[in-house]
C-alpha cells in the first residue's frame, strides 16, 4: 500500500506526516527520534496498513515539514508530548498503539505514563521505559560501572548528553556543517565486533567534540540500513531546518524529570513491547541493568531481542515487523 503525506496545523503547532491505511483502521502511531524523519518508518507504515492497521508518523517538531523552534525549551517532552496528543485529537483518533525509537520511545513512554487512557498499547525500540525520559536520574544510575568507572567516565556511555550542555553552539556547528555526510556516518547497521566493547559516545569530552574536535570523517552510505534517495531525503531536511532542534532534545533533563514526577502514576498496566537491540552500543539493554526500572513497572512486558544496531526499523524491517506483528496478534486488544 502507498504512503500519502498531510499536515495537521494548530495555534500552536504544525505537524507533517505520513500516513497510510484506511481511517477506520485500529490506529498506529510511529514517533521517531534523534535525528531521524517520518521516513525512518517507511518500511513499516505500508506493512501494517496491509494487515488492517491506520498507520501514521509524524515529523516530530524541529523536524522534516513540522514546526521549528528556535528556543530550547521548546523541545521539553511535555511540549512533544502535547503535539501528538493535539494529533491525535485532530485526526479524531481516541486509542492508538504507539511505537517509539530513540527520543520518540521517550515520547511514547511519556504518553503512556501521562495520557495512558489513549494507549491500546505501547512499543519502544532501542530505549526501555522509565529511562531517558527522566533526565538524568533515568540514565547515570544504570551505567555499567565496569565497562565505564565513574572516575574516568562520569557520565558512561551518555558523555556525549553532557557535552550538549556544556558545549551545545560547537555541537550543533558540528552537525550543520555536513549533514549528508553525517547522515552517511549515522545510519549504519550494528557490528557485532562491537558488543561488550565502550560506546564511542563515551568519547565525546574526553575526544574535546564530536569527531576528536576535528573534522567530520568521509564514508560511504551503508545501502543495508539507507538509500542514496533516503540519505539525501534526510540531509535536505537537517540542513533546512538545522541540527538546533534535533540537539535542543537533550538539553531539558531537569523540565523532562520534572514533567515525569508530575504524572500520578508510572505502572503501565497495557501492554508493552521492548526490542533490544544487540548490537547497540550506547542504548545497551542486555548486559547493563538499563532495562531493570521496565521490568518493574510494566505488568504486561514482552521482551524481544534482534541482532541489530540502534536503527533496527531501518535495518531489519522484516524482523522489526514481525515482532510488532506477533505482539499485536497476541498481546493487544483491538477495538
Amino acid at each position: 500500500m502507498s504512503m500519502c503525506s498531510d499536515t495537521y496545523v494548530t495555534e500552536r503547532h504544525r505537524c507533517h506526516y505520513l500516513c497510510a491505511g484506511e481511517v477506520s483502521h485500529v490506529p498506529i502511531i510511529f514517533v521517531h527520534g534523534w535525528p531521524e524523519l517520518s521516513l525512518s518508518w517507511r518500511h513499516q507504515l505500508p506493512y501494517f496498513a496491509d494487515l488492517g492497521y491506520r498507520a501514521i508518523a509524524p515529523d516530530m517538531r524541529g523536524y522534516g515539514k513540522s514546526s521549528v523552534y528556535r528556543t530550547l525549551d521548546a523541545y521539553a517532552q511535555e511540549q512533544v508530548v502535547k503535539d501528538l496528543i493535539d494529533l491525535a485529537d485532530g485526526l479524531d483518533i481516541d486509542q492508538a498503539i504507539w511505537v517509539g525509537h530513540d527520543w520518540g520511545a521517550a515520547t511514547v513512554s511519556n504518553i503512556a505514563r501521562h495520557h495512558a487512557d489513549r494507549c491500546l498499547g505501547i512499543a519502544n525500540l532501542c530505549v526501555p521505559y522509565h529511562t531517558i525520559e527522566r533526565g538524568w536520574a533515568g540514565l547515570l544510575p544504570y551505567v555499567d560501572r565496569a565497562l565505564y568507572p565513574e572516575d574516568e567516565f562520569p557520565g558512561g556511555q551518555w558523555e556525549y548528553q553532557f557535552y550538549y550542555e556544556e558545549h551545545f553552539d560547537e555541537a550543533t556547528r558540528a552537525f550543520d556543517a555536513d549533514p549528508e555526510q553525517l547522515v552517511k556516518l549515522l545510519f549504519r547497521k550494528g557490528d557485532p565486533d562491537g558488543a561488550g566493547q565502550r560506546a564511542g559516545t563515551a568519547m565525546t569530552r574526553k575526544d574535546g567534540g564530536w569527531f576528536g574536535g576535528g573534522e567530520m570523517p568521509k564514508r560511504s552510505a551503508d545501502s543495508d540500513v539507507v538509500t542514496e534517495q533516503d540519505v539525501t531525503q534526510y540531509a535536505d531536511a537537517l540542513r533546512e531546518n538545522s541540527f538546533f532542534g534535533p540537539d535542543a532534545y537533550y538539553m531539558n533533563h531537569g523540565p523532562n524529570a520534572d514533567y515525569v514526577s508530575r504524572a500520578e502514576r508510572h505502572e503501565l498496566d497495557m501492554p508493552v513491547l521492548f526490542l533490544h537491540a544487540r548490537y547497540d552500543q550506547t542504548c545497551e539493554t542486555l548486559s547493563s541493568r538499563l532495562a531493570e526500572p521496565m521490568r518493574q513497572l510494566c505488568s504486561q512486558l514482552t521482551e524481544v531481542t534482534l541482532d541489530t544496531g540502534h536503527w533496527m526499523a531501518q535495518e531489519a524491517p522484516e524482523q522489526v515487523n514481525e515482532a510488532l506483528d506477533q505482539w499485536l496478534a497476541c498481546e493487544v486488544r483491538h477495538t
